[in-house]
């Protein structure tokens, strides 16, 4: 059976793919601003959490949590955001964004405050590898 899954056309121009947890593929928001990645369940056709099957429901929020825990041990982050609005893409995905009170938008959403700045090559390079220690062979690279 070949899976027809493949990414909402904003998620590709928005996000550098980093690779394929269990059920989702991890994605980079492309803002140095703020360690931002995203989880898309590699289901067709979902837009909601409830949609999933209840062990694909409890595999993403087993990934959701282990990439939280990352995020704030790994950035000393004030504060972890997580939230699948879906309002403007409405394929299943879950953003996780490490806080500050002094980051740009704090304390509001990052959502919409300003231009985003794409990552230099460097900075990209450490993201990407960051991400790889963080899940070691349950991360496949893509």
């Amino acid at each position: 059976m070949t899976s027809r899954f493949s990414l909402h056309p904003q998620l590709v121009a928005d996000c550098i793919l980093v690779g394929s947890l269990p059920l989702s593929q991890l994605l980079l928001m492309n803002d140095a601003r703020y360690p931002w990645f995203i989880l898309v369940p590699r289901r067709e056709d979902v837009s909601e959490i409830y949609q999933l099957s209840e062990a694909d429901q409890q595999q993403l929020w087993r990934e959701s949590a282990e990439l939280a825990r990352h995020l704030k041990h790994g950035f000393h982050a004030d504060k972890i955001n997580i939230g699948a609005l879906g309002n403007l893409v409405p394929q299943l995905h879950l953003h996780h964004i490490a806080r500050y009170r002094t980051d740009p938008a704090w304390p509001g959403p990052v959502w919409g405050h300003s231009e985003p700045q794409p990552y230099e090559k460097h900075g990209l390079g450490e993201r990407l590898a960051m991400a790889g220690e963080w899940f070691g062979e349950r991360l496949e690279v893509f």
